[in-house]
């Protein structure tokens, strides 16, 4: 399906057409699983969530959002990411919580030893140092978003952005450092 077609889904589902986001689901499914991918790809071997999980989790709260503004694919997918994102920050939480003994809910061995402590504990790591980023520079926090999640190219992230290539590639060297030094040595996200 081109991509006015996909526009014209999202953009019939940010005005309310709830059945938009189903027939537009099969068009981007694909595309939907390699973010996936590439977010459970960051994350330690043995994360409980698949990559059909998490687009279905990502479906579940994209189909219960209230009136999304959404601009075109692109901004589509980076908002899909974020959502990704924000997905596996819950699941960490949760497995801190129940590590803690908190909620206290029956799982089968399996379950309670793939997601390790230290796991948690660097993605809450990350989501906080993105959470200050956000505060000092939203675009620079968004930056992050779109191309370490979303894994959009530089000129895929510079027209999201309103900027140019050349200014989105400097941004990045800058923040890469930035979260470099936040998260300590060793956790820096990808080039």
């Amino acid at each position: 399906m081109p991509d006015v077609d996909v526009t014209q889904l999202l953009l019939a589902y940010a005005d309310g057409e709830r059945t938009a986001l189903d027939r537009l689901m099969p068009v981007i499914y694909d595309e939907l699983r390699g973010i996936a991918h590439r977010h459970l790809g960051r994350q330690d071997t043995g994360h409980t969530l698949t990559t059909t999980a998490l687009v279905h989790e990502v479906y579940l709260r994209l189909i219960d959002a209230e009136r999304v503004r959404v601009r075109d694919r692109g901004h589509f997918f980076a908002m899909a990411s974020r959502a990704m994102r924000h997905i596996l920050i819950d699941h960490a939480r949760a497995r801190k919580a129940t590590k803690r003994g908190g909620g206290l809910v029956p799982q089968s061995l399996e379950e309670a030893t793939v997601v390790t402590e230290v796991q948690a504990e660097r993605l809450l790591a990350l989501d906080e140092a993105l959470e200050r980023l956000e505060r000092l520079d939203e675009r620079r926090c968004r930056l992050v978003e779109y191309r370490y999640f979303g894994g959009l190219t530089l000129k895929e992230t510079a027209d999201l952005l309103g900027v140019s290539p050349a200014t989105v590639k400097r941004e990045w060297v800058v923040t890469r450092a930035w979260l470099n030094r936040e998260l300590g040595e060793g956790h820096e996200p990808g080039a």
